[in-house]
């Protein structure tokens, strides 16, 4: 069972990244959505359909924490690509409205999570994560992705311990993918070890993340050349 301060936290903090989200998310119009995003290959539009569908299925996961009845994230990689294609597609206000509704069903199930959990670890991705992990999880997509929308919104904006989520989620995923060895140090304190540790890496928080999830290593310095990281 996750403990109920904790979790009555992390809900308060993704309630406030939400809501950037939202007010970020009302603000384009349907031109702007249609411009390209910082993901390759996907608008704004497609970014905002990924928060939509990710919330509805991490709602699942949180469903089946509960009740022992666990589904996949999603069906298939090819189901979940069509459904942020079609809900892209859709138009801004049915986007808007199935954010919105994604958002609120997520943090309704999430809450559920202070009783007594059926299952304690969920695969999400190919990683096996707690299912008390699941807000901080939820958290990590909604910071990284909002900064992915290149709007007026930055990275810096979001909550310390909101921007410490997305550092964990990003180094968890590169554990998994067997990103090179590296020692990751933060100027907040944080330290992270990635295989062996060889390679020392310092950064603020805001430019760990940007390396880490997007490959972008202006703000990083390390005691030799950066490697070429998996896919986030």
């Amino acid at each position: 069972m996750i403990n109920p301060a904790r979790l009555r936290s992390d809900l308060s903090r993704l309630g406030r990244e939400d809501a950037m989200l939202e007010a970020t998310a009302a603000s384009l119009s349907e031109e702007e959505l249609a411009a390209p995003s910082l993901c390759e290959g996907w608008t704004r539009a497609h970014v905002l359909a990924h928060l939509a569908a990710n919330a509805e299925a991490l709602a699942r996961l949180a469903d089946g924490a509960v009740s022992g009845d666990v589904q996949p994230l999603y069906p298939s990689r090819q189901a979940r690509d069509a459904q942020i294609e079609e809900l892209a597609g859709a138009g801004r206000a049915a986007l808007l409205e199935r954010l919105r509704s994604a958002l609120a069903l997520f943090a309704e199930r999430a809450g559920r999570l202070g009783g007594g959990l059926a299952v304690e670890e969920l695969e999400v991705a190919g990683m096996e994560v707690p299912a008390t992990s699941l807000v901080a999880l939820r958290i990590a997509e909604v910071v990284v992705h909002h900064g992915d929308l290149d709007a007026a919104w930055t990275v810096e904006e979001a909550d310390p311990d909101s921007l410490l989520n997305a550092v964990e989620a990003a180094v968890r995923a590169l554990r998994v993918r067997q990103a090179p060895g590296m020692t990751l140090v933060t100027e907040e304190g944080d330290e992270w070890t990635i295989g062996d540790g060889a390679l020392r890496v310092e950064a603020e928080r805001e430019g760990l993340l940007a390396w880490l999830a997007r490959g972008d290593g202006s703000e990083v310095e390390a005691d030799g050349p950066l490697p070429t990281l998996p896919a986030w």
